[in-house]
């Protein structure tokens, strides 16, 4: 892609289709972080291809190795805020390391139909995966805005079935909170009277 966010569409309407099989965070930044190289190769003006050694499988491939030994170390720091966003999983490192690899190679297979600088299968200069097509990059950018609303509707539909459940479980609203104290109360004022009545009755007695 031209541009880098693009790429998050597509990241983020998989990464919430497969939530119980890739690790969420790990997927976003390694749909994005192999264009580091184009950004090193504009802003150092480098003498290097845009897109070189790094977006093909094999420079992907040692990309993806300590991205996920690296996300494994603070992946539990990231716990709180998807927790926030309803988007709790189980960490593994098996996730995060299947989150490492898809989302580099398919940044890598969305670029390779539209550079001609890109060799995905390095060393090989073969790129079978190359269009011709005169709008093959803008029906790249509109298949990346079209995962990009994909992803919101996804998200919102999961909020909707967690608020729904957490109504059932009387734990929604924001006033459950004051709705268990004063519940809570009114079981301990029943019972304080009980225990008067009983008391009365004994000594009556």
């Amino acid at each position: 892609m031209p541009f880098t966010p693009y790429h998050l569409g597509p990241a983020l309407f998989l990464g919430l289709i497969f939530l119980s099989f890739i690790d969420f965070p790990t997927f976003l930044v390694a749909s994005v972080i192999v264009d580091v190289e184009p950004f090193l190769v504009l802003t150092l003006n480098l003498n290097y291809p845009l897109h070189g050694f790094f977006h093909s499988f094999l420079g992907g491939t040692l990309v993806a190795v300590p991205l996920a030994l690296m996300m494994h170390r603070i992946r539990g720091r990231l716990s709180p805020l998807l927790s926030f966003l309803r988007l709790e999983q189980k960490m593994s490192f098996v996730r995060i390391l299947a989150a490492a690899f898809s989302g580099i190679y398919i940044h890598i297979l969305l670029d390779s139909r539209i550079y001609a600088d890109i060799q995905p299968f390095y060393p090989s200069t073969y790129n079978p995966l190359l269009t011709s097509r005169i709008l093959a990059g803008l029906d790249s950018y509109i298949f990346c805005i079209w995962c990009f609303f994909g992803a919101m509707i996804v998200y919102i539909i999961r909020l909707l079935l967690f608020w729904r459940k957490s109504k059932q479980n009387n734990d929604a609203f924001p006033f459950s909170f004051y709705k268990r104290k004063i519940k809570m109360t009114y079981q301990k004022q029943e019972k304080g009277f009980e225990e008067d009545i009983h008391l009365r009755g004994s000594i009556s007695n």
